[in-house]
């Protein structure tokens, strides 16, 4: 059986928020290792991929692998009957038609209880290939919103071009064009300022701003976010879990022409 209890119950909810948009139904694949999430888009251009080890649970036990089909509508319906400070217990069968959940008030003076139906999805599992990237930005997740959002405003694309002189985020569109530059920065009192550009090689590469401004949703879950590229793979941006659990966002570069 599966028991896993999250110390917040609104980091869940960050979560399924963050990729509700882009994937309806989904797997979610326990093992001993923790709660796994790996699905794309209906239009197979984005990619999401969660990891929640277990260590970002106490306790956490899983007897043996389970995969939780959930509809994130549904689950988002759930989540929302949580208070944010609440404490939230998953718990299934070895066979399960449905995911409990228990939200557990911090002073222990009210408790919830869920059951989540859960679905049959067929989902195949695409190896993601280690991918040593030829640009990495770590940026603050505000930051990266903010020129997603603000560039949408132009375009449906961007270009983001990693060189020695910096990151450079450009759009052109109907109504004119516009660019924000990044250069490396180290902020000293606030570290969660600090802009890191690691380069191996320049890189230049046209993505959709839809889905771009889509990943920024889950900017609430970290203030840091890791932007990394390469020429001919996807765009990979990265925001940190507790501990070392990530939720990752995988994007098809544009290509020529195409719109």
């Amino acid at each position: 059986m599966l028991e896993a209890r999250l110390e917040k119950a609104n980091d869940l909810k960050k979560v399924v928020d963050a990729i509700k948009d882009l994937v309806q139904d989904c797997n979610f694949d326990c093992n001993d290792s923790g709660l796994a999430l790996q699905a794309m888009d209906n239009s197979h251009v984005a990619l999401v991929s969660m990891m929640y080890k277990a260590e970002s649970f106490s306790p956490y036990r899983c007897d043996r692998n389970i995969a939780l089909g959930v509809n994130l509508v549904s689950l988002t319906k759930v989540l929302r009957a949580a208070q944010n400070e609440d404490v939230l217990t998953l718990k299934a069968d070895d066979a399960p038609d449905s995911l409990n959940l228990v939200f557990e008030s911090s002073n222990n003076d009210r408790i919830s209880e869920y059951d989540l139906k859960l679905m049959d999805i067929d989902q195949e599992h695409l190896g993601i290939p280690e991918t040593e990237y030829a640009a990495t930005i770590s940026m603050p997740s505000a930051e990266f919103k903010r020129i997603c959002t603000d560039l949408m405003a132009m375009s449906e694309s961007v270009t983001i071009e990693a060189s020695k002189d910096g990151v450079k985020f450009s759009a052109n569109g109907d109504i004119g064009n516009g660019s924000v530059t990044l250069r490396s920065n180290q902020d000293v009192e606030k570290e969660e300022n600090n802009i890191e550009i690691e380069l191996t090689e320049p890189v230049a590469l046209t993505f959709s701003l839809k889905y771009l401004v889509n990943f920024c949703k889950a900017q609430p879950l970290s203030n840091r976010v890791k932007v990394c590229l390469s020429n001919e793979v996807p765009l990979l941006v990265e925001y940190g879990l507790a501990g070392t659990s990530y939720l990752r966002f995988y994007l098809a570069p544009k290509i020529g022409d195409e719109e």
